[in-house]
């Protein structure tokens, strides 16, 4: 089966497209290979829009960008399959994540909510494939937190015999899956570890007057010293102390806690040399300094040998620094250690989500969304030319 997966991710940086060969009836005979990836950037209008969705536009404005965002998935589709010299015709289902523009986790009397928007219908229309999407409300319907979604596929694609380790990804928010060793049976543990990039990208861009969207090589960072005040002071966000099964988004980390400290400390739009090196600096090791409390607490007592940096964040050495040390002995790898390139990653998890629905297999994990139990993920929306050319349930 060729499929094609999906994501636009928090960062909001643009659509990644995964083309894998997948093989197999399920997890016991499961096979892959990634054919192709591509990565189509959002262009600042493109990226605008998103952001005023999720900042509270009306009603009559995320209609339209859930079409729009439809369409700039369809060309992601499109766009891998030209890199790879398939033609669309050829895939079998596309997996979609869409683009979250809110997140809820549940509450301890009252379920959670989750709004992805990309519209699987003029993916469909676009490319003649059938489209899986929506991945995330059947665990939420099931009482979960609907995330994190890739740690199934990521036992099927990256674990190690004999061997526990952590794929913690840096992408606007940062999250760890916990896979034990290949053979065992041991249930997943995965969850949101808080911010990655997204406080990042936000001060970089209003401390440059929005000639950067984000720290490039953490520059900026580098350039300031830790405020350990404030550091200790944001570390105590009733967030951090939540045990997992914990999700959360830009709802809590994003521009109006950036806003905040702006306005605390002075700081003011274009000016980067006044201070704005010291918020990045505090704000990069903020990220480092919760994934490593969320380690100490959750992750390293289950065995663990080494920890792979996926996501946007790996690519900022400041960051990839300050983790490293906060870990220390903890190895910390970078993503070509997946043995794909790195960025493929949550792309190709949607693509094996989609292969699962198609399949009849459920695929979220209980143990790390907190749902009642395992659920098949995903609706189904039929492409123009490719009705019946997918079986689904497993046939």
């Amino acid at each position: 089966m060729k499929v094609v997966g999906l994501m636009s991710g928090t960062s909001m940086d643009g659509v990644d497209a995964a083309l894998l060969d997948l093989g197999g009836s399920g997890p016991a005979d499961f096979s892959w290979r990634l054919h192709g990836f591509t990565s189509v950037p959002y262009g600042d209008q493109r990226r605008d829009r998103i952001r005023r969705g999720i900042e509270g536009e009306d009603a009559a404005f995320l209609c339209r960008l859930h079409v729009d965002l439809g369409e700039w998935l369809a060309e992601g589709v499109i766009e891998v399959c030209r890199a790879v010299g398939i033609p669309p015709e050829e895939i079998d289902v596309v997996g979609s994540h869409g683009h979250t523009v809110w997140h809820v986790p549940p509450e301890e009397r009252r379920p959670g909510a989750t709004l992805q928007l990309g519209d699987p219908a003029t993916i469909a229309e676009r490319t003649g494939v059938p489209v899986v999407s929506d991945f995330r409300t059947a665990d939420i319907a099931a009482g979960g937190h609907g995330a994190p979604l890739v740690p199934w596929p990521d036992r099927l694609l990256f674990s190690l015999p004999g061997r526990g380790r952590a794929l913690q990804n840096l992408g606007g928010i940062g999250n760890v899956t916990w896979l034990p060793p290949r053979e065992s049976g041991e249930p997943l543990l995965a969850f949101d570890t808080g911010p990655g990039n997204v406080l990042l990208d936000l001060a970089a861009e209003r401390a440059s007057g929005g000639r950067l969207r984000c720290d490039e090589d953490g520059r900026l960072a580098a350039r300031g010293r830790v405020d350990e005040a404030l550091l200790e002071r944001l570390l105590r966000d009733p967030f951090y102390a939540q045990e997992p099964p914990r999700s959360t988004g830009r709802e809590l980390f994003g521009s109006a806690l950036v806003e905040a400290l702006a306005r605390e400390r002075g700081l003011e739009p274009g000016r980067p040399d006044d201070g704005w090196p010291d918020l990045l600096a505090t704000l990069t090791r903020l990220t480092a300094r919760s994934i490593r409390e969320a380690y100490e607490r959750w992750v390293l007592p289950r065995g663990v040998e080494e920890a792979v940096l996926a996501g946007g964040g790996a690519l900022n050495p400041e960051l990839v620094r300050a983790i490293s040390e906060e870990l220390r002995p903890l190895p910390v790898r970078g993503g070509d250690a997946l043995g794909i390139d790195p960025a493929a990653r949550e792309a190709a998890a949607f693509a094996v989500l989609a292969w699962a629905h198609v399949r009849g297999i459920p695929a979220n994990e209980p143990s790390a969304t907190g749902a009642s139990g395992a659920r098949v993920l995903g609706c189904f929306t039929p492409g123009p030319r490719a009705v019946g050319r997918v079986e689904r349930g497993g046939t």
